[in-house]
This record gives structure tokens, C-alpha cells and sequence, in this order.
């Protein structure tokens, strides 16, 4: 059996991540749980799979979630410092990072220095930090596997093959729910942005969607996870979200992995890789199927695309200051303090404005992510 921390439990992929775990019944051990914010549903979750540990983010929240365990035998821990006992508690042995937004880079950066089998939902730590995650598991043997359906796609699809004989990855996207709009982007309310035509997620990563930022931010991930230049990666805007990704070859072959949209099918395979359990999920019918669409991106009306990619082209801290400023201005539209186009707007500006750091410390990242964070807050 092995112990398993779960960072963000409470949120789309933690909850998803334990009916996992109920699928698997005696293979995991929650060791770890860990919230921002819902403290209610975080100790409830506690109750059912008591946990040795629980981590609240919000310091304010901490009273209440030791006054909701009383006398149950669970500690509870606050904030960075928790996540980092969760992460590198030489206990546990399985890491799921479902995180939102920048925070979640500290607890990836140490289960990596703690040598840990990382399950990796939080985009941000491969577009912050992505070089200096990899060094890391290099150096300690650490395993980092991707929960988002592209790239577990991507990695199934790799599956039995040699990295080299990679020639391309067709990473699709819906398109979210702008792909056919022609009025202006600017009257776009928080409402609509939310409506995402495929996928159930957090706020957050909806807007992202809803931007295509969160394609661009995969793309940097795949740069990452397997080894390839931006170049050898192709955006296929694909509506239907049937194909979550295919791999090309030398050969000319082309590998696709077909599902219907339910996250618990790459979860399980992050947790099980490389071998597959029996799961409970939605069945792809073909015959019911109308059609496989399949468009090419749109990097006018949607300019998240191309920032990504002159970011990641440049390298260095450039993704850092993408990411930061894309994270401040899509919570600033969500509070209804700016317009939906400001989000990149911002961006370009932002980056336009910086001076790269070719090959930054960890320190150097954190340190531009907060200069960013404290100047435009």
C-alpha cells in the first residue's frame, strides 16, 4: 500500500483523485490532505479517510479546522509549511498536485528534492520552473507523471516507444466556449467566461480556457514533460474533446487516445502508470458520435497562444512573468475589476517590459513571481 498526499483535495481533481482511490480500494493510503480554503469539506474528507495530517492554507482557518477534528487523532498544519511536510514527509510516497495557480510550485519543488512519485495537475509549477523541476528529479530520481487529459494522452500514446522517434504532438484543445464568437471580446461578462462547453473546472482555470491561456500553459508543459522544442508542437482546436491528444512519429504514424471527457481516467493512470485498472467511466459509443471536428487555431482573437510561445521560446523567466500576470489579472476579472481583454493585454505588456533572466534559481522565481504579484496588486 502505498501513502499518498493529495495537495488541493477538495477541489475538481482532489475530489476526483479520491474516487480514484475508492476505485483502487487497498493500493492508497491518504496520508496528507490539503485545502486553500474549504475547511468544512476538507475535514469532512478527513473523517472519511483519516489522514495521519491536514493542511489548511488560509491561516485564518486554522482554529476552525482544529475545532471541526477535535479528539479525532488528526493533526493540522497551515499553510507553506504544511505543504511542504505533505510533499517531502519521507512517509509518503505518491505526491497529486492539484494546486491552483503559483502556490502550488513550492510543494512541487520539494517532493522533487525529496525524490517522490509526483502526480502533477498544477500547470504553474512546469511553466514557472519547469528546467529547474526536471534538474531536480534528475538528480534525486524523482517521477513526475501529468494528470491533464492532454498530456497523459500524449503519454499513453508514447507508451512502448522511443522518445527519439518522436517527430510531432498534436495537442487539442476545445476551443472553450469563444471559439465562434465574432462580437467584441471586450463586453465578455465573468458569467459567460465560465460557461465552459466540455469540461467541469475551477474558476480559475476556466477563464483559462476561456483565454486559451491554459492551452498556451500545456504547451509549456509538454516542452517539458516530454522533451520537445515549442516548435514540435501543434495546437488542434477540436471542439468535441473525443481525442485528447495524438503523437506523430518518424514514420509518419499518427496515435491518438480517444475517451470521453471524465478526469478520473488520467488520474488513475498518473497513480497507476504504466499499468491500467479497471475504472467505471462513461463509454465512447462511435455510433453515436456525429462527428471529429478539427480546426486550426485562431492566434488573433486569441493572443494567449502566442505569448505562451514567445515565452517559452525565450526561456529563462519570461514563463515566470506570464504566469504571474495572467494569474493577477484573471482573479481581477473574476472580482469584476477589469475586462476579460485585459487579462492578455496585461500580459503582453508585462512581458514586453521585462528583463529575462536566462537561467534563473528557484530563488529568482519566486522572486519575480512575487516583485509581479506585490506591483500589481
Amino acid at each position: 500500500m502505498k501513502k499518498i498526499s493529495i495537495l488541493g483535495s477538495t477541489g475538481s481533481i482532489g475530489v476526483n483523485t479520491l474516487k480514484v482511490i475508492d476505485n483502487l480500494k487497498d493500493r492508497f493510503k491518504v496520508t496528507y490532505l490539503a485545502a486553500n480554503s474549504r475547511v468544512k469539506e476538507l475535514c469532512a474528507q478527513a473523517k472519511i479517510y483519516k489522514p495521519k495530517a491536514i493542511i489548511i492554507g488560509k491561516e485564518e482557518l486554522y482554529n476552525e479546522a482544529k475545532n471541526l477534528l477535535s479528539g479525532s487523532g488528526i493533526e493540522v498544519l497551515c499553510g507553506k509549511e504544511g505543504l511542504i511536510q505533505a510533499s517531502s514527509d519521507s512517509e509518503v510516497d505518491v505526491v497529486v498536485n492539484a494546486l491552483v495557480g503559483s502556490p502550488g510550485l513550492i510543494p512541487t519543488v520539494a517532493a522533487a528534492k525529496a525524490g517522490k512519485y509526483i502526480a502533477l495537475a498544477n500547470k504553474e509549477s512546469l511553466v514557472m520552473a519547469g528546467d529547474k523541476i526536471n534538474a531536480l528529479c534528475k538528480k534525486t530520481g524523482a517521477a513526475l507523471y501529468p494528470i491533464d487529459s492532454e498530456h497523459s494522452a500524449i503519454l499513453q500514446c508514447l507508451a512502448g516507444e522511443e522518445l527519439k522517434t518522436l517527430k510531432k504532438i498534436y495537442l487539442t484543445a476545445s476551443g472553450g466556449p469563444f471559439r465562434n464568437r465574432t462580437k467584441s471580446f471586450e463586453e465578455i461578462t465573468v458569467q459567460e467566461a465560465l460557461k465552459h462547453p466540455n469540461w467541469s473546472m475551477g474558476q480559475k482555470i476556466t477563464i483559462d480556457s476561456a483565454t486559451m491561456m491554459n492551452k498556451g500553459f500545456e504547451l509549456i508543459e509538454a516542452v517539458h514533460l516530454f522533451q520537445v522544442t515549442p516548435e514540435a508542437i501543434q495546437i488542434v482546436v477540436h471542439p468535441e474533446s473525443i481525442i485528447h491528444s495524438m503523437v506523430e512519429f518518424q514514420d509518419s504514424s499518427i496515435i491518438a487516445q480517444l475517451g470521453m471527457p471524465d478526469m478520473r481516467l488520467p488520474i488513475q493512470y498518473a497513480l497507476t502508470y504504466p499499468k491500467r485498472e479497471k475504472i467505471e467511466l462513461p463509454q465512447l459509443d462511435f455510433f453515436k458520435l456525429k462527428s471529429l471536428t478539427f480546426q486550426e487555431p485562431d492566434f488573433v482573437k486569441f493572443p494567449a497562444l502566442r505569448l505562451t510561445m514567445e515565452a517559452i521560446k525565450e526561456r529563462g523567466t519570461m514563463p515566470v512573468v506570464l504566469n504571474a500576470v495572467n494569474e493577477i489579472m484573471v482573479y481581477k476579472f473574476l472580482s469584476g475589476n477589469s475586462k476579460f481583454t485585459d487579462i492578455t493585454n496585461s500580459v503582453e505588456k508585462e512581458l514586453a517590459a521585462h528583463k529575462n533572466i536566462i537561467d534563473p534559481t528557484i530563488d529568482d522565481i519566486l522572486a519575480v513571481n512575487k516583485e509581479i504579484w506585490k506591483r500589481l496588486n
